[in-house]
């Protein structure tokens, strides 16, 4: 039996043959590496485009809902002014006499205060019953043309002072009053469609001592 462990088939490698081996090798594994360095920056491109691709996608984004939001602010601003556009309109239609109306209260003060100046004895006289029959019924057709035209009389006798619709021309102390009542109309007031023409000018009952409550009114509006 041979104990000697050489192949007797194989040769041992010489220096060279290695040297060679590892030639090879350099050779196979060379163009493997750059293709793999050229696969990594394929790869390397390819994320950087991605993230590009997505930072634009958000840019745009958010350009849109920006330009949204700017959008939702101009209609509803569109909104507000036709809204307020209409109240101009209607206000226009209801209140377009206001400086005429407020000439004519003058007018109608006149009428009350020639009617007021009669005295009671001659309005039994029948030479001057007629006239003031006529300066009462032009009194009317002027209030009634008031009316029309949205304007309205206010007369708050007894009614509590309201500082939006009255002013106080004084104040004074009547039994059975409670503070704060209106007590004489001097001047009647006037409102156009709800807004005030003209302020009744009243006086106001004022707290007694006895009634234990002296607080002042208060008249402003």
């Amino acid at each position: 039996m041979m104990t000697d462990n050489t192949n007797p088939y194989l040769e041992p490698e010489s220096p060279l043959d290695t040297a060679e081996a590892m030639e090879g090798l350099a050779e196979v594994s060379g163009p493997a590496a750059f293709k793999a360095k050229q696969k990594a920056d394929q790869v390397e491109e390819a994320n950087q485009a991605l993230i590009d691709l997505t930072a634009k996608l958000t840019a745009m984004e958010e350009a849109l809902a920006q330009s949204n939001d700017q959008l939702l602010r101009t209609v509803a601003e569109m909104d507000n002014l036709r809204k307020r556009s209409i109240r101009e309109r209607e206000d226009a239609g209801k209140y377009a006499i206001t400086g005429f109306s407020k000439d004519l209260l003058d007018v109608a003060d006149t009428f009350q205060r020639a009617l007021q100046s009669i005295p009671a004895d001659l309005r039994e006289d029948a030479r001057i019953n007629s006239l003031i029959q006529g300066i009462e019924a032009t009194e009317r057709s002027l209030l009634t043309c008031f009316e029309k035209n949205g304007i309205k009389k206010i007369e708050p006798l007894d009614e509590p002072f309201n500082p939006n619709f009255h002013e106080v021309m004084f104040e004074a102390p009547v039994p059975g009053k409670a503070a704060g009542i209106i007590i004489q109309v001097i001047e009647p007031g006037y409102v156009i469609n709800d807004r005030l023409l003209r302020p009744a000018r009243v006086g106001v009952a004022k707290a007694t001592p006895a009634d234990g409550n002296l607080h002042v009114v208060d008249t402003q509006a």
